[in-house]
């Protein structure tokens, strides 16, 4: 792996940063939301740790971490377009949350790509992309990612009729 360039670590810290928030406002509040504080910071970072993104190009061009970082933008603004003008009503609420929730899963692929090769420094755990290991990493992120999202619509579903559920603030 080459070395990390300053705008790698700013990227790296950020990433982190976004990702303590979001873990903090899912078990919290359940779901990621602007009206929550630590939503607010966990979408604002995130948004610049997907924009950082497009700038980091150590691996030879544009590659699965810049398609996951349009994918991030794209769901932070499908999240923000959802829970400021509820353009789809009573089911703008599960689009914000799966568009917020799907967020972090494209946080997580690279972090534990990353994570995993360059970690521990001089033997790293994986070195190369093909490793089983990070395939495992993949799928249970994806599996837990699907989890979350089935409790995340049940608990939306359970709160829907009582607002004071529903208020995160």
């Amino acid at each position: 792996m080459p070395d990390m360039t300053l705008l790698g670590w700013l990227h790296t810290v950020l990433g982190v940063v976004a990702l303590l928030t979001a873990f903090y406002s899912l078990l919290v509040y359940k779901i990621i939301s602007l009206v929550q504080y630590s939503g607010k910071i966990y979408i604002s970072v995130t948004v610049i740790v997907a924009g950082s993104a497009l700038g980091i190009y150590n691996q030879g061009g544009f590659g699965i971490a810049h398609i996951l970082a349009v994918l991030t933008l794209i769901a932070v603004a499908g999240g923000v377009l959802m829970e400021t003008t509820r353009l789809f009503g009573p089911f703008s609420r599960y689009l914000q949350t799966l568009g917020y929730s799907s967020t972090v899963l494209f946080h997580m692929i690279p972090a534990i790509t990353d994570f995993l090769r360059r970690l521990p420094l001089g033997d790293p755990f994986i070195d190369s992309l093909d490793d089983p290991l990070l395939f495992r990493f993949y799928l249970s992120f994806l599996l837990l990612y699907g989890v979350v999202i089935v409790l995340q619509m049940i608990w939306l579903k359970r709160t829907a009729d009582d607002p004071e559920k529903l208020a995160l603030d």
